[in-house]
């Protein structure tokens, strides 16, 4: 097992809002005589947590508050949270761009951060003269800069315009050449915040390429920063969601996306609506949907060797000829992967009539994959009228069945579905060993 390259205990950040300092110089020396003491910061004990949608008491907050992990050479660690929630904080403190205020860290290696438009360059320098003070900075003499010169100034796409001062650069030359720098001299672990958005499609496509071939084939340590769901899941191998200054969940990226995704999606596995609140149209009203397990029960684990049940209740308000009710599954990051319906196009003209109803989708077993999906129900006369759409339930299916098989949440298949396929396996000829 590879070493671990970065570790954190009880990190802690603590901020006091709209001030630099405490405000006064007797509070400043109170802080400085506890540090000097060993004790505790005397204003950490009433900071509150960085909820931002929360207006709290205290002047003090912590941005970040006892966070520990580890992370071991070679990993790609992807790390998500709402904005607010501590990663660029995090990804600071880690750069040594700022102290913490409490806890330790221990890192193993050189470190190239990316966390700003133009961070670490001096603007009045030009692309050639930063290129060589970032080197330097990092401990690389003048003649390995020089070997690594031609690539990062082709990467960055900067030729015509690397002995011009970077304060003429557009946001979108300042990143480019900033990437390359990072991503090209020699640092063991890689660090990139949000900054990669600044560029245009074809370029962040590339930086991504590159930070796969640096941990997959240099064998280097990449934190990185992103609100872009599916660039975390092409290239990281774990993720971290934190959420006010503290870690929720980390493990496997798919399994901590489909958590942070599904926390903004206000539905349930289980709906039942009063008289007040039933979704409806002229034609029809909706009582309730409910996701179940195979033998009909709402409190039970949904796995993947059992078969599920969509039940779909509703009142039909008046005659309905060709209606259509149809479920359309989707990924919490929105991608639509299966949809069915009860339609019978060899009834087509089939006439419903006023009363109370329920369509039930049975979804085969192993068809789904681990994690959580959204049903969106809707009713409709198909080429003619849509009557109510993309009424939503969640549910999750879980790793239960999965692991009988020895399979958990970091080597499960990829992919949304999982279908079982049938396979034969032929011995064409049998070759007998040699005494």
């Amino acid at each position: 097992m590879s070493e671990i390259v970065i570790s954190t205990k009880n990190l802690g950040k603590l901020y006091r809002l709209g001030e630099v300092g405490t405000g006064t110089v007797s509070h400043d020396l109170n802080r400085w005589l506890a540090r000097l003491r060993g004790k505790e910061d005397p204003f950490a004990k009433v900071g509150e947590v960085n909820d931002r949608t929360k207006k709290g008491n205290s002047e003090y907050v912590w941005a970040l508050r006892e966070v520990n992990f580890d992370i071991r050479q070679g990993e790609a660690v992807g790390i998500i949270g709402r904005n607010g929630a501590g990663k660029s904080t995090l990804l600071k403190v880690l750069s040594k761009v700022t102290a913490p205020t409490t806890g330790r860290i221990k890192v193993k290696g050189r470190i190239a951060s990316l966390l700003e438009v133009g961070t670490g360059f001096h603007p009045e320098l030009t692309g050639r003269e930063n290129i060589y003070l970032n080197g330097a900075i990092l401990g690389m003499t003048k003649r390995e800069i020089t070997r690594k010169f031609d690539e990062i100034v082709d990467f960055a796409g900067v030729d015509r315009y690397i002995d011009t001062p970077v304060k003429r650069y557009s946001s979108g030359m300042y990143v480019r050449l900033a990437f390359a720098v990072a991503a090209y001299l020699e640092s063991e672990i890689l660090i990139v915040d949000e900054v990669l958005a600044v560029g245009d499609a074809e370029f962040q496509k590339k930086c991504l390429g590159k930070m796969g071939d640096v941990t997959h084939k240099e064998g280097r340590t990449i934190l990185f920063v992103s609100h872009n769901m599916a660039s975390i899941k092409n290239l990281c191998s774990s993720a971290i969601l934190m959420n006010n200054g503290g870690i929720e969940t980390e493990g496997d990226t798919s399994i901590v996306i489909d958590q942070y995704l599904s926390e903004g999606n206000e539905v349930e596995r289980y709906i039942q609506w009063t008289e007040e609140e039933r979704p409806a149209a002229p034609e029809l009203e909706v009582h309730s949907i409910k996701v179940l397990d195979h033998r009909g029960r709402m409190d039970s684990i949904l796995t993947t060797d059992e078969d599920i049940r969509v039940e779909i209740n509703y009142r039909l308000k008046e005659p309905l000829r060709n209606l259509r009710v149809g479920i359309n599954f989707f990924t919490t990051d929105g991608l639509e992967i299966i949809s069915t319906s009860d339609f019978n196009f060899q009834d087509a003209s089939r006439l419903r009539k006023p009363g109370l109803y329920k369509s039930v989708c049975i979804v085969p077993k192993h068809l789904l994959n681990l994690g959580t999906l959204i049903a969106k129900v809707d009713f409709d006369i198909p080429k003619t009228k849509a009557i109510l759409m993309d009424i939503p339930v969640s549910f999750t299916v879980s790793e239960l069945a999965f692991n009988q098989l020895g399979i958990t949440a970091t080597n499960r298949p990829a992919g949304v579905v999982h279908p079982y396929m049938k396979w034969e396996i032929h011995c064409e000829q049998e070759v007998l060993n040699e005494p």
